[in-house]
């Protein structure tokens, strides 16, 4: 795994970028939008919306760059474990991980890109509520933040371990740069807060108008707790990422 003083490798991108191209355009049909959206160069952090385990791997595919994504630390097992360690993957212990924080934000300052899908466990997809870990990382490397619109890996009440047959229709949608600075003399714990209120007003925005422009909608499942914690947002160290 991935330490403070490890970081993955820039070769274990490139034979994975090949497999995520597949997954999205031979086994299912994915349309991506907003490419343009993404700097060519320096450090980006991608915030997705989470409905699906297949999130983390279409966006990979579809990204027009490479990237690191945050993954919970249970996955990295068996066969599964040596694909992500070998693709470049950071595992996160989403009880509380720093350790996982600091090795995205050493990728980041070395101008490479980290995925996270912020609202941490699979649901709605609406993004109501959002870890601020992309807000730490984002006021930490001076990455700009590209909020990404994921539908169609889940649908209506399909539970949430559906896997989609092939050919289904999927829709990744990059958004718009968002860039969040300190202001002087603004406390640290007021930084984080407007920053990951920002980024999550952003994402959801977003996601609203992919769903308007692609007719796809999200599925009807609820997020988990969305009806105690709306627009809450967890702690710096919280839920990064469910699923690759």
């Amino acid at each position: 795994m991935a330490t403070e003083n490890q970081l993955p490798a820039p070769w274990t991108r490139l034979w994975s970028r090949p497999i995520g191209w597949i997954i999205d355009h031979l086994y299912y049909r994915t349309e991506v939008t907003g490419k343009s959206n993404v700097p060519a160069a320096g450090p980006v952090v991608f915030a997705a919306n989470h409905i699906s385990f297949l999130d983390g791997p279409v966006m990979f595919g579809a990204s027009p760059r490479p990237m690191h994504i945050l993954v919970k630390k249970e996955m990295f097992t068996g066969i599964l474990g040596k694909v992500l360690r070998g693709s470049g993957q950071i595992p996160v212990d989403r009880t509380g991980d720093r350790v996982a924080l600091h090795t995205a934000k050493k990728l980041l300052d070395a101008g490479r890109c980290v995925g996270i899908l912020p609202e941490g466990s699979r649901g709605s997809g609406s993004a109501e509520s959002i870890s601020s870990g992309v807000a730490w990382l984002a006021l930490n490397s001076a990455a700009t933040v590209i909020p990404v619109a994921i539908l169609g890996t889940r649908q209506g009440d399909e539970h949430r371990d559906h896997i989609p047959k092939p050919r289904r229709k999927l829709y990744v949608s990059f958004g718009e740069p968002v860039t969040v600075k300190r202001r002087k003399g603004e406390p640290g714990r007021v930084s984080m807060d407007r920053a990951a209120a920002d980024i999550r007003d952003a994402l959801a925005e977003h996601v609203q108008d992919a769903i308007r422009a692609t007719g796809q909608g999200l599925p009807s499942e609820p997020a988990p707790e969305a009806s105690t914690s709306q627009h809450r947002q967890t702690a710096v160290a919280g839920t990064p990422a469910d699923h690759p």
